[in-house]
C-alpha cells in the first residue's frame, strides 16, 4: 500500500508580467509562464507536473487573473499551496494569487464559460516611463467616441476571419463577442471585452483597427465593413502585446 498523498487537483489564479516570456505555452528553448509554473510545481510534487491554463496568452501579454489547474500529490495544506509555489517561482514576475482544491473533472480551459480582457492605451505625445511595456502609447489624439461607435458592430455572433491570425488553430472563425467597450480616462483609453473564447490575436487585431478609427484615418462604419469581408487582409494594424491583459475567467458555480 502506497504512503503517498492522494492526487488532488487545484485551481490556481495567477498574475504575471508577460514582458520576459515567449507567451504562456511551454517551449523548449524560451522562457514561458507555463514552463515556470511547471518547474515550481515539480519542486513541490517530486515529479513532473502539467499546468493547464484557461488561455494561451502571446509573448508580452500580461495577466491580472489567469486561471490554471494542476494535479499534485504534495503533502501540503491547500491554503499553503500558493505560498509554496510562489517560493519556487522567485524571481520570475509570476505570482499565484490563490489555490483551491477542485473536482478532478474541472478543466481550466474547457470548463470556462467566459474570458475577460482589457487593453490599455496611453494617448499622449510624451514617451512612457512608468507604463513602459505595460501599455501602448499612441501619440495622435484619439476619438474614443468614434472608437466606441465602431466597436458596436463587433458585438454579437460573427465570422471573425478578418481579425483572426493566420496561425490560429481554432476549428471555426465564428465567435460570440459578449462585450466590447471603449472608455477614455484622462490620457488613458481603456478597452474591455469578453467572450466565451477568442481567436488567436483577435483582441489585438480588433484594437488595432479601432485605433485607426480613433485617429480619424477610418470612419466608425469601416469596422463593420471589414468584419463583413471575412478577409484577414482587410484588418488594420495589429496592436502591440504590451497593452493587453487577461483580467478574469468565469466558471460555473460548483
Amino acid at each position: 500500500m502506497s504512503d503517498k498523498p492522494p492526487l488532488q487537483r487545484y485551481l490556481i489564479w495567477v498574475e504575471y508580467h508577460g514582458g520576459p516570456f515567449a507567451g504562456w505555452q511551454r517551449q523548449d528553448h524560451a522562457p514561458t509562464v507555463q514552463g515556470c509554473l511547471e518547474t515550481a510545481a515539480a519542486a513541490l510534487n517530486g515529479a513532473p507536473v502539467t499546468v493547464f491554463g484557461a488561455g494561451r496568452t502571446d509573448a508580452g501579454v500580461h495577466a491580472e487573473r489567469q486561471a490554471a489547474h494542476l494535479d499534485l500529490r504534495a503533502d501540503i495544506p491547500g491554503r499553503k499551496i500558493a505560498d509554496a509555489l510562489n517560493y519556487h517561482l522567485r524571481p520570475h514576475p509570476i505570482c499565484v494569487l490563490s489555490a483551491h482544491p477542485v473536482s478532478d473533472t474541472f478543466h481550466a480551459r474547457f470548463s470556462a464559460t467566459a474570458r475577460y480582457y482589457r487593453y490599455d492605451i496611453v494617448n499622449r505625445r510624451a514617451d512612457l516611463a512608468l507604463s513602459r511595456g505595460l501599455a501602448w502609447r499612441v501619440a495622435t489624439e484619439l476619438d474614443a467616441g468614434a472608437m466606441a461607435a465602431g466597436a458596436e458592430d463587433l458585438i454579437g455572433e460573427h465570422d471573425f476571419s478578418t481579425f483572426r491570425d493566420a496561425q490560429c488553430q481554432a476549428a471555426s472563425p465564428e465567435k460570440t463577442l459578449d462585450t466590447l467597450t471603449v472608455q477614455r480616462l484622462g490620457a488613458q483609453i481603456v478597452i474591455h471585452c469578453s467572450a466565451r473564447s477568442f481567436l488567436h490575436r483577435q483582441v489585438r487585431s480588433m484594437v488595432g483597427s479601432l485605433v485607426e478609427v480613433g485617429r480619424g484615418v477610418r470612419s466608425p462604419d469601416w469596422i463593420g465593413a471589414i468584419l463583413a469581408k471575412r478577409d484577414r487582409a482587410a484588418c488594420g494594424p495589429v496592436a502591440p502585446a504590451d497593452g493587453l491583459y487577461l483580467v478574469g475567467v468565469d466558471y460555473p458555480d460548483p
